[in-house]
């Protein structure tokens, strides 16, 4: 961990990567940033501080996210939603990330939260039985020569 650079030029950094698609590297400098603020914060002390906690770890769950460390992504999530619990987005961003993991049950309470308090279109669920355009006879095969 750096702490000789100050804090935001580290977030500005942090931030430059995510937006460069470097979301490994983004979710590495993040990581270090929440460890730092969480350290600070047990010591009870938080000068420095200059970001919101739960807006830093809600880009370090979309960078687990857009790094596929799903695992990681799931646990920064629901520490978010702890911490602020209507955040549509975050309730979005689990959905999504339970989906992309195969647990698509368990994707359904956070996806219909999002819709709820985001307005958020509830994505469609994929890896389910629902009926596609295959299973539905069209007008034209039903008609008898």
């Amino acid at each position: 961990m750096n702490t000789t650079t100050p804090f935001s030029l580290r977030l500005s950094w942090a931030e430059g990567l995510f937006e460069r698609g470097d979301f490994l590297a983004a979710a590495t400098a993040l990581a270090e940033l929440v460890d730092e603020i969480d350290s600070a914060q047990q010591a009870s002390s938080s000068e420095g501080v200059l970001h919101s906690v739960t807006d830093l770890r809600l880009l370090l769950a979309r960078a687990y996210f857009k790094s596929a460390q799903l695992g990681r992504a799931e646990v920064t999530l629901a520490r978010v939603i702890e911490e602020a619990p209507t955040d549509a987005y975050a309730h979005l961003l689990l959905g999504r990330t339970l989906q992309r993991a195969g647990r698509h049950d368990e994707a359904a309470r956070p996806l219909a939260l999002a819709e709820i308090f985001g307005g958020y279109e509830r994505p469609k669920a994929y890896g389910t039985n629902a009926p596609g355009p295959a299973d539905h006879p069209s007008p034209a095969a039903s008609t008898t020569a």
